[in-house]
């Protein structure tokens, strides 16, 4: 009955996180109507820095900071430059187009594990690559003259940031095992002082403090940063990686309906397809089968 219950918990959990983080992208795209990317990124994981150690002094889990070299990479690249690239491809480009290809970030992960930890690819690993080379290619659309080229390189690169953050973020757990909470609160903290030092750098525009950016702002670092990466602590702990990992695909997947029904920014054929090609890759870099196993 215990297991039961934790195994319905997870689910619920997991469920929430992926309507969570699908809902930011759209939430991201209206709040630069209000204020500039990386002056928004700052503020967002600022604040939500702040409240992570106001909960681990509450919960009194261990406040020193994890090994500085691993953990400053993995804040420069997986809320620095992920965040903030990611953020500014919105300026220019659709959600549901820029979530996509950011989402593109396993693949990536796949090729910089094997640069970085000896992690050769297995051949499940080729196919998924293959096919998520199609689908980028249907989702970039390359015929149709690349729509927005400097969008497109930019939400590709913001996922290969993320790919990178991972990556060291799993070289530290394997090699230093820090606490998992006290980890995400001080590399967030280290890409939330990047992102303040590149919102000081370059111009952005001023912020328009209405109720709507208030707002998308609250929503960000409450629930998409604070809320949804303390659920996802929870289900990686209680799911299996796979399931947890294969489970996040719906959240790209669910950011373009969204943004299709709250943007009006419509699909193509390019991205249906294209969509479908990812999906199957990532599934095939995961190594779960969509058959039931016998017992």
């Amino acid at each position: 009955m215990n297991e039961a219950k934790a195994s319905t918990g997870s689910v619920v959990a997991l469920s929430a996180t992926v309507v969570i983080w699908a809902f930011s992208w759209i939430v991201m795209k209206l709040v630069l109507r209000y204020a500039g990317p990386f002056d928004f990124s700052a503020m967002r994981y600022g604040i939500g820095a702040v409240l992570l150690f106001v909960v681990l002094m509450a919960m009194r889990r261990p406040l020193a900071p994890p090994p500085i070299v691993g953990t400053l990479v993995t804040g420069l690249a997986q809320t620095a430059a992920f965040q903030g690239l990611g953020q500014f491809a919105l300026m220019s480009g659709g959600a549901g187009h820029v979530v996509l290809l950011a989402y593109a970030m396993p693949f990536w992960a796949v090729l910089i594990a094997w640069l970085f930890l000896g992690e050769r690819p297995l051949p499940r690993h080729w196919v998924g690559l293959a096919l998520a080379a199609i689908g980028l290619t249907c989702v970039i659309a390359p015929w149709n003259g690349l729509g927005n080229p400097l969008s497109t390189v930019i939400a590709i690169l913001s996922g290969a940031c993320w790919a990178l953050g991972t990556v060291t973020s799993k070289h530290m757990f394997q090699r230093h095992r820090p606490d998992p909470l006290t980890f995400t609160a001080w590399q967030m903290a280290f890409g939330a002082a990047a992102l303040g030092i590149v919102a000081l750098l370059v111009p952005q525009r001023s912020i328009e403090w209405s109720p709507t950016f208030i707002a998308g702002l609250a929503y960000s670092v409450l629930l998409a940063t604070c809320l949804a990466w303390t659920l996802w602590l929870l289900v990686v702990r209680r799911l299996p990686t796979a399931v947890a990992s294969v489970s996040s695909l719906a959240v790209p997947v669910l950011s373009v309906l969204m943004a299709w029904v709250v943007l009006h920014e419509k699909p193509t054929a390019g991205e249906w397809l294209g969509m479908a090609f990812i999906i199957a890759g990532l599934l095939a870099v995961s190594g779960v089968s969509l058959r039931r196993r016998p017992r």
